[in-house]
């Protein structure tokens, strides 16, 4: 028989931590894109406390002296997590969400078998109930994780200093992308023809790497103007320049920070459209850059609520499709 004492050793543990999963749920409310997924958090956030009251209650049954410090450390926890994710990306904390529902449910299955082992029909109900809200979490992260992945929008926005700090993700990535890959081999290149040519260059040379060098002087001078309007001269430059790869990565890096023209939507007409057909039309939207490229739009625009709750349910379709979540 397992001995009674491991049992509420677990029951503890899970108390502490289903403390910690209703104040993180109660902090991401505040994170929400939408009223919808809002609402589902804070149903969250209410079901963990009720999950609490379930676990207190056990270990009251099964002799456990009533606890006051673990629910405490439990919202400690979540507090110092909370304040020290904010240093982090989205979806740092997100894995670290991910990686607190994993741990319940790997307890809850645990004390599952304990119970059925030792004959107590009630804990082992209960830890079928915890393993079954377990699971719908670990699903829900996964999906929303997955839309993070699909570049969203997810249905958790990061919160200004979580902003920041993705952005300096997304610096790293950019050059890669876009200088180190592009802007980088036209300046390498236009150097070089400098360096090769210098007060030799005539006739088609000369007009060759001038353009090369204009284009080398235009690319250090849009690195000190305003983002958006660096972009825009890169792209114009590189459009003039023919050089069209260079062109789309930068205005796909232009679309992402939200630079959008109505003339740039996968939408035709949007402007035109009436709530309820951009809606119809979002919903048949088949990829998370189009989504994406909507919400962005919508949001520094109209900001009509409703067309960016149906972006993000198809975002979340295409997201489960990815990870190969069924409904």
């Amino acid at each position: 028989m397992t001995d009674a004492t491991t049992i509420t050793r677990q029951l503890r543990a899970l108390l502490m931590l289903t403390q910690t999963e209703e104040q993180v749920a109660r902090t991401r409310v505040g994170q929400a894109r939408t009223d919808a997924v809002r609402r589902e958090l804070s149903q969250n956030a209410d079901h963990a406390a009720e999950r609490t009251e379930a676990i207190t209650e056990e270990l009251r049954r099964l002799g456990g002296v009533p606890d006051v410090v673990t629910p405490a450390l439990g919202r400690l926890n979540a507090f110092v997590k909370s304040v020290f994710e904010q240093a982090e990306p989205l979806d740092e904390a997100l894995l670290q969400d991910l990686a607190l529902e994993h741990q319940l449910l790997d307890r809850a299955t645990y004390l599952k078998v304990l119970a059925q082992t030792a004959g107590q029909t009630r804990v082992r109900e209960l830890a079928e109930r915890l393993v079954a809200a377990h699971k719908a979490t670990v699903e829900w992260l996964t999906v929303v994780l997955a839309e993070e992945a699909l570049g969203g929008p997810a249905a958790l926005q990061a919160t200004p200093l979580q902003r920041v700090a993705g952005s300096a993700t997304r610096l790293v990535n950019i050059p890669v992308r876009f200088a180190a890959n592009t802007v980088n081999r036209a300046v390498d290149t236009a150097q070089q023809a400098g360096e090769q040519t210098s007060g030799t260059i005539t006739g088609v040379r000369d007009d060759v790497v001038g353009k090369a060098t204009s284009f080398t002087g235009a690319v250090r001078e849009t690195l000190t103007a305003g983002r958006v309007a660096s972009l825009r001269r890169a792209e114009t430059i590189a459009r003039r320049e023919g050089d069209r790869s260079t062109a789309e990565a930068v205005a796909g890096t232009r679309r992402e920070l939200g630079d959008l023209g109505a003339d740039e939507l996968p939408i035709t007409g949007y402007e035109s459209l009436a709530t309820a057909q951009t809606i119809k039309a979002v919903k048949e939207l088949s990829t998370a850059t189009d989504v994406r490229t909507v919400v962005d739009y919508e949001e520094a625009h109209k900001a009509r609520t409703s067309v960016v709750s149906a972006a993000q349910v198809r975002l979340s379709e295409l997201a489960k499709e990815a990870v190969g979540v069924t409904d």
